[in-house]
């Protein structure tokens, strides 16, 4: 086997040494994401709820140009500037995941992210 690269058009660059998605196998693991305009512009940060709706339309164009979709999320981790937004965040993440086919998730508080995120995510998905 060996690691194929990810890249779409449809989410944010890589803004370091890295890729947006790594697969392996019948693995994807995507980097962290913010939220981020796909252009690079700037950052959607009006609210924590718009900036939750960025980062997973983010994950969705990856998981999508890996042939892949947010049902066959296995894993993702959270992470978040403040941890008293977690029932807002939680909310709106929500929206996205029916409670029987939710991925296994954890959520962290970090003191500083990447372009003053509030909120950063990272995926392990499945592919088929």
């Amino acid at each position: 086997m060996k690691k194929n690269i990810v890249n779409t058009k449809y989410a944010p660059q890589p803004i370091g040494p890295y890729n947006q998605a790594v697969s392996f196998g019948d693995l994807l693991f995507i980097s962290g994401q913010i939220a981020l305009r796909p252009d690079g512009s700037s950052m959607v940060n009006a609210s924590i709820e718009e900036e939750t709706h960025q980062v997973m339309k983010n994950i969705k164009s990856i998981l999508e140009e890996a042939g892949s979709k947010l049902e066959d999320v296995i894993k993702i981790s959270i992470f978040l500037k403040d941890l008293s937004l977690f029932k807002r965040v939680n909310e709106s993440y929500g929206s996205y995941f029916s409670t029987d086919t939710a991925p296994a998730r954890e959520t962290v508080e970090v003191s500083r992210l990447p372009k003053d995120a509030n909120i950063e995510m990272s995926i392990i998905a499945g592919i088929k």
